[in-house]
Formats: C-alpha cells, structure tokens, sequence
C-alpha cells in the first residue's frame, strides 16, 4: 500500500489526483493539505510513502518546503509553471506533471514511483518510501492492473497489443513493447526476438534458437541472437 499527500492550495487539483488515484490499487490517501505549513505539522507525526506537491503556494513554496525535508519521501510535482523543472530534478523529485495533465501522463509518473530503488530506513527519517517487490501498473481488460516484475515470464508483441505472460496469468495491453521495456528493469528482462521480450531470471533452458520459459517455448530473432550469446559463458 503506498500512503500519499497532496499538498495544494487549489481545491480541484485535490479532488482530480486523488480521483486518479481511486482508479488505481494500493493507494492510501492519508491527508489534504492545502499549504506546505500545514504539511510540516502533518509530516512531524506520520509517515507517507509519495507526496503530490504543487509549487506556487502561500506561506511557504512547494520547493521551499522540499528543502526542508531531512529526508523526503517520493515527490510527484503538480504545477503550471514549466520553468522549474530543472530545479524539481536537482531536489531528485520522481516526476513533473504539467497542469492540467490527463491520466495517461499520470500513470506514467505513478510507474516510476513503483519502479523506483527502495531505500535504506535511516534514523529520523521523515517518511519511508515503500518497501516490496517492483511493480508497475498494466492496462488491460478495461481496468489497470498491479503486475509484480518479478512474476513476468515474457512479453509477446500482438498486433497492436502485446501480451503480458506471468505465473499466474496473461495480460493483453495496447502498449507496445518497446514501451513496456522502458518501465521495467533492464538488467531484468531481454528482448530477442523482434515480437518477444524475456525474464531473465525465468529462463529454463537455451537451446538452437529457442528459449525454454516454464512450458513455453521463444524463438530468437537472428537481429537478437548476440543479445542472447552475452548470457552464456
């Protein structure tokens, strides 16, 4: 479960992250906070995991108050000035979204939140991030799906969609998988065949041109074959 904030001074900015974040599991809203101020009092007593923070506020700015952080939780910046982007990236904020920014861009920017290297607690830490398995968010049969990175066996190109193969399951995606491979982690997952993208890590046997995964068998593409020759000895 990822508990958030959202740190705004515009009411409706509250009420369209937290609906797109309704639309997705495992997301905990712990608090409104419509100044910086008042998220201090907040962050002085709980913890949260990610925080959705707009800029130009009274008080206290959005990266003012950043800076005061010891140690922040992820940060997902919500605003309509593009000219400080440069400066969220220094404060290593997760992502910058443009108001007014539509669902698809703030999917994106919650799978970089899950795909993010978990930190180590340190006393006096503020707020952890989340602890646990990778994950990213799928869409697919009409609803977004929470998928564990390491239970995928492959990807598989289908026209204009692409299937999803897990332990337990096969989700079909309008995403293609080029995209799908920029969300997980490279050191994890191998395309070798123009159609097919693979599970290191599940790899039974390699054999010819062909990849041996649980019951399935995966060709290998002759453009992607050195792909494969560089995972044996």
């Amino acid at each position: 479960m990822i508990k958030y904030l959202i740190i705004d001074d515009e009411y409706i900015a509250h009420d369209i992250i937290k609906g797109y974040c309704d639309m997705l599991p495992n997301l905990q809203l712990q608090k409104n906070c419509y100044d910086a101020l008042e998220a201090i009092h907040y962050l002085n007593e709980y913890e949260v995991d990610l925080i959705f923070l707009d800029l130009n506020m009274p008080k206290l700015k959005g990266f003012d108050f950043l800076k005061t952080l010891s140690a922040p939780p992820q940060v997902i910046v919500t605003t309509a000035y593009s000219e400080f982007a440069l400066e969220g990236y220094e404060l290593n904020v997760v992502d910058y979204l443009l108001k007014p920014f539509g669902f698809e861009r703030f999917l994106k920017a919650m799978n970089k939140v899950i795909s993010a290297p978990k930190s180590t607690p340190t006393p006096g830490k503020v707020a952890e991030r989340p602890v646990g398995a990778e994950r990213i968010f799928l869409r697919g049969d009409k609803k977004y799906q929470q998928i564990v990175t390491d239970d995928i066996l492959f990807i598989e190109a289908a026209g204009n969609y692409s299937k999803v193969v897990t332990k337990e399951e096969t989700i079909v995606t309008r995403e293609k998988i080029s995209h799908l491979l920029g969300l997980l982690p490279a050191a994890d997952f191998l395309q070798v065949h123009k159609s097919f993208a693979i599970a290191i890590r599940h790899i039974k046997s390699i054999e010819g041109n062909r990849i041996t995964i649980a019951d399935h068998l995966i060709p290998i593409g002759k453009m992607y074959k050195m792909n494969v020759d560089h995972l044996l000895p």
